[in-house]
């Protein structure tokens, strides 16, 4: 299948019309994801953290309080103000204007956990392939991907959510762990492997 990507433009307009232009503080739809979203992580705690496309910050403020350090970024300008102020009181957390995958953190920087909530059908085929990419070797052995995405045809993405999770659960390097499927969303948690995969109670040695 060839896509054609999202332009970068209709972000920037978006933002334009509304300060919270999917309304991320308002709906419950949107809370209840996030809050399941954090609630599906594997672990009680992360190191260091890198949420790619983080909007306004709901999310972001969520995955905070489980993470040591926690990197945010978004290409649009306006959001990444939104979600500096959101977050001005969490020292640990920094919130950068990022064109990703294009643009990616060091590349001898390593995480164990990233999140790409609502990003990989903004994407081109060569550019999820990109995103894709990136992540993997961007986490560490054992690290946490989670994804999350939308699931109903958009006229301006480029792909579907569906797509976008086949893709990962393709992806040499990845194992699925969690899988929340619902009819407008698709959650799903995969670990960086090796080493093999354990479940949380393989890990806390119940099993």
């Amino acid at each position: 299948m060839t896509s054609r990507g999202t332009p970068a433009g209709y972000f920037d307009d978006m933002y334009a019309r509304a300060e919270d232009p999917w309304s991320f503080e308002t709906r419950w739809y949107e809370q209840r994801k996030h809050d399941l979203t954090v609630a599906c992580l594997p672990r009680r705690r992360y190191r260091s953290a890198f949420e790619p496309g983080c909007s306004t910050g709901m999310l972001t403020s969520r995955l905070a309080r489980r993470c040591d350090r926690l990197l945010a970024v978004d290409i649009a300008a306006a959001a990444v103000t939104s979600a500096r102020r959101r977050l001005t009181d969490q020292a640990h957390v920094r919130v950068e204007r990022m064109r990703v995958p294009h643009e990616w953190p060091a590349a001898d920087r390593r995480f164990d956990l990233v999140v790409l909530s609502e990003l990989g059908y903004y994407l081109d085929d060569a550019g999820l392939d990109l995103l894709i990419a990136r992540t993997v070797d961007s986490l560490e052995p054992g690290g946490t991907l989670v994804a999350v995405h939308w699931r109903p045809v958009v006229a301006e993405h480029a792909r579907g959510g569906d797509d976008v999770h086949r893709r990962l659960g393709a992806t040499d390097g990845l194992a699925r762990t969690a899988r929340h499927e619902e009819s407008d969303f698709l959650l799903d948690v995969f670990l960086r492997v090796p080493p093999a995969a354990t479940s949380v109670a393989q890990a806390e040695g119940l099993r």
